[in-house]
């Protein structure tokens, strides 16, 4: 991501925390908050702040000195994420909504967008979210897949500054979702448990075998090309794991991949990942999706 952002960036997203000044007669943009509780929401973002003057101006020099530090890529993105998460505006929809349009007529000349992936806001690159990996984490955060959820942040997060973990992340997604699935239906895991050896075990619970018998002879063909096709897309983000990824480890200073071949496996990975999740719901309509709220319920991947 292109850092440090411009000032127009800092004082939006200033004006936000803070929810302006208190002898401004506007209505705020954000959520007014007191400098102890400006305080505490920097505190919760791992910054420590104090408010020894004015408090809005404060936090402008504070959120400058980040935005020319070294951490700035991984700390805006953490603060910004708060500033609008939509825990915060649970009883004012309509003003989280109005608090996301403000900070993206900002970001937007500095190349960033604010969208909403399941329950949490992310920062992105402008036009780097698509409608798949917008269903793909709704689906993910109702049915609390967490393990798929992790993955898949991991893989956007990564896709730019670390496009070889990228591609592990997104081979992961699968390998979860295969997971998570069998989990489900209480089949067992195979033994081999690569994303191949996974998906292969879930192709039968989930009727999704090339040579299956019960297709409509209009389209059966074309099925089987297409689902013939999606074993293949899954076994080459495997071999691209294997061969182009960090799950094995890499050689100091060489990069094998670049974010163009990252974006590929994560976009792949991800329909694969929806349809498979689509096609269980679909075969299996009565049985609940559980929740897993507790430990005890969370999957582990290898």
């Amino acid at each position: 991501m292109p850092f440090p952002l411009s000032l127009q960036v800092i004082n939006a997203l200033a004006e936000v925390i803070s929810g302006g000044s208190y002898n401004d007669s506007t209505p705020s943009i954000g959520i007014y908050r007191s400098g102890p509780n400006i305080e505490r929401f920097m505190g919760a973002c791992n910054i420590e702040f104090q408010v020894t003057g004015s408090r809005v101006p404060n936090l402008v020099d504070c959120l400058i000195q980040i935005n020319n530090g070294p951490d700035a890529q991984e700390t805006l993105p953490r603060i910004i994420e708060a500033a609008s998460d939509p825990r915060d505006f649970i009883n004012e929809p309509e003003r989280h909504g109005a608090v996301v349009d403000y900070l993206n007529g900002a970001l937007s000349y500095d190349g960033f967008e604010l969208r909403q992936t399941g329950g949490r806001m992310r920062l992105l690159e402008a036009g780097k979210s698509t409608p798949v990996l917008e269903r793909l984490s709704g689906i993910v955060e109702v049915i609390s897949f967490d393990t798929v959820q992790r993955d898949l942040d991991r893989a956007l997060d990564s896709s730019r500054s670390d496009p070889e973990d990228a591609v592990t992340a997104a081979c992961s997604t699968i390998e979860s979702v295969c997971r998570s699935i069998l989990t489900e239906l209480g089949e067992p895991l195979p033994d081999k448990k690569d994303v191949t050896g996974l998906y292969n075990a879930v192709r039968k619970p989930l009727g999704l075998s090339p040579d299956r018998s019960d297709i409509n002879p209009l389209i059966a063909d074309d099925v089987r090309k297409v689902l013939s096709g999606l074993h293949t897309v899954i076994q080459g983000i495997g071999a691209l794991r294997t061969h182009g990824g960090d799950a094995h480890g890499r050689e100091r200073g060489f990069v094998r991949i670049d974010e163009r071949i990252a974006n590929l496996a994560i976009h792949a990975a991800s329909t694969a990942s929806l349809f498979l999740i689509e096609t269980w719901q679909r075969k299996f309509p009565a049985l609940p999706l559980r929740r897993h709220d507790d430990t005890s319920g969370r999957l582990e991947t290898n």
